[in-house]
């Protein structure tokens, strides 16, 4: 008797042929929504498209429009990508299992201006070679094309709806709850995780309405989760964007000249006729202005339109308006060593650091003083920008949603002997070349080149086993306990695990202090 899994399947639009890959049997590029092009573009996603016949799913679908030397280096040339993107990767064990299994959904991270399902991390393989998992990854929309908001512009011929990205992952979740049996995946233990952007995506999915019910658990690596913003603070972004696009489009608008502004009208007719890469480069342009003009925020990200996010996400949790699910959350050691050169996106600098505490009390100031001597320069300048944007909020949001449901906290300090020489050590993404099982990647290679390898790999493997048990039942191994207050016991993943009580304390009653969170 064959007990493979069948490579045809019936999913929303038609038939699709997966590819059998050994241990694993995997079905990409799958549409879950209609391709947002033409009259689409800037519009809420839409329904599948049905196509006849039996849909190849061998090959990944397109990547979003991004640019591949902006802040953050996005997919090669040599990679598909465009504004035909919104597909879906499902990856599930060849051999079939007695009953349907836990379903994984990682959400890409990339600043939500770089990356897609075909990075390792959306593949998945090492999950799924255990048995215990399908796995699913997807494509969104990014930059200006998912993370700006243009809705100011909308108008009754041409509507412009808000928060693209986020309603592309919604979609995304929605079929998966749709169609995920038919892989042998159980729609009621669905776990969605991210990290950096995809992170912060989990967290604001977690405090978004109309996503309720289409998962049941979360994990946040290292999330950004107050980097979610007004409509008046996203609408003037809209607007810079605009000004930046139409000076490098000039010769090419129709209407008065730049000494004028634009009507609404020429503004959409700007918008919606350019082409997509115009539009991820003006974007750059804008994105490069950030961290000087406007320091500790980040002008692609989800936006609070009253609507599909109705509250910032910080609040929702506060409030226990957020979706009551497990969640585990947490940081790598140092999340800001990494952020220098052309990613100098944090406030590090000792203007953007007196920008961030111009409101602070004296009392907060010296208690941000004492946590982080020297500043607002010398070597913890960097720790001030990675706690400012990751860390601190991540513990913020902790302690809120631990008031009403299971919350585990982790923090990642594993770091190979030439990042800790480099005085990187442990900082934001490098546990995902652990989790992922990367350790033969080139960079990984590299990393630990000088030792430290074996370490690694083993605390990626600890920590991947305690995602898979999350994923099965709700909870991580026994050795991890729930954060809480007052005792916020968190798990240090090391050369050996530990867990301690409330670790940097100092630092977490300065930040509570400077910042009371929205």
């Amino acid at each position: 008797m064959d007990t493979h899994r069948s490579l045809d399947v019936w999913v929303t639009g038609g038939l699709i042929r997966g590819i059998r890959e050994g241990a694993t049997t995997a079905w990409r590029g799958i549409p879950y929504a209609a391709p947002p092009v033409g009259r689409l573009r800037f519009r809420a996603p839409r329904r599948v498209l049905p196509w006849q016949g039996c849909r190849d799913a061998a090959l990944f679908g397109p990547a979003a429009t991004q640019a591949h030397k902006g802040q953050f280096t996005g997919v090669g040339p040599d990679i598909p990508s465009g504004e035909d993107c919104l597909t879906l990767n499902v990856v599930a064990p060849t051999a079939a299992s007695p009953g349907p299994l836990p379903v994984m959904v990682f959400i890409h991270g990339g600043g939500y201006s770089t990356g897609s399902s075909r990075d390792f991390s959306g593949q998945g393989r090492n999950f799924v070679r255990t048995g215990k998992v399908v796995y699913v990854s997807f494509n969104y929309r990014l930059s200006a094309l998912g993370y700006l908001d243009f809705s100011r512009y909308s108008t009754r011929l041409r509507p412009i709806e808000s928060n693209l990205g986020l309603r592309d992952q919604i979609a995304a979740l929605r079929w998966v709850r749709r169609n995920i049996r038919a892989f042998g995946g159980d729609p009621e233990r669905v776990t969605v995780f991210g990290e950096s952007a995809g992170a912060n995506s989990v967290t604001t999915l977690m405090a978004t309405p109309s996503a309720r019910g289409l998962f049941a658990r979360a994990i946040a690596q290292s999330a950004p989760p107050n980097a979610v913003y007004p409509r008046s603070v996203a609408s003037a972004w809209a607007e810079e964007f605009v000004e930046i696009l139409r000076r490098r489009t000039a010769d090419g608008l129709p209407g008065p000249n730049l000494e004028h502004p634009l009507t609404v009208a020429q503004t959409v007719h700007l918008l919606t006729r350019v082409d997509a890469t115009t539009l991820v480069n003006a974007a750059v342009v804008l994105q490069t202005r950030m961290p000087d003009e406007y320091p500790g925020l980040f002008c692609l990200a989800p936006v609070i339109d009253g609507r599909l996010v109705p509250r910032h996400p910080m609040s929702a949790f506060r409030g226990g308006t957020a979706h009551r699910i497990p969640l585990i959350i947490g940081t790598n050691d140092r999340e800001g060593s990494i952020f220098r050169g052309r990613i100098d996106i944090l406030p590090r600098t000792p203007s953007r650091i007196d920008a961030v505490l111009a409101r602070a009390t004296p009392e907060s100031r010296a208690m941000i003083s004492r946590a982080y001597p020297g500043l607002p320069g010398g070597p913890l300048a960097l720790d001030f920008g990675g706690d400012y944007a990751f860390w601190y909020p991540c513990v913020a949001a902790a302690e809120r949603h631990a008031r009403y449901a299971p919350v585990y906290f982790y923090r990642f300090d594993v770091a190979p002997r030439l990042l800790r020489w480099a005085r990187l050590d442990a900082t934001h993404g490098l546990e995902m070349f652990a989790l992922f099982e990367q350790a033969d990647a080139p960079l990984a290679r590299t990393m630990t080149s000088l030792g430290g390898r074996k370490v690694f790999s083993s605390a990626g493997e600890r920590m991947r086993d305690a995602w898979l048990s999350f994923a099965a039942v709700g909870a991580p191994p026994e050795r991890w306990p729930r954060y809480e207050e007052p005792e916020r016991l968190t798990l240090i993943i090391a050369d050996r695990d530990r867990v301690e009580p409330d670790p940097r304390a100092e630092r977490r009653q300065a930040w509570t202090a400077l910042l009371p969170l929205a």
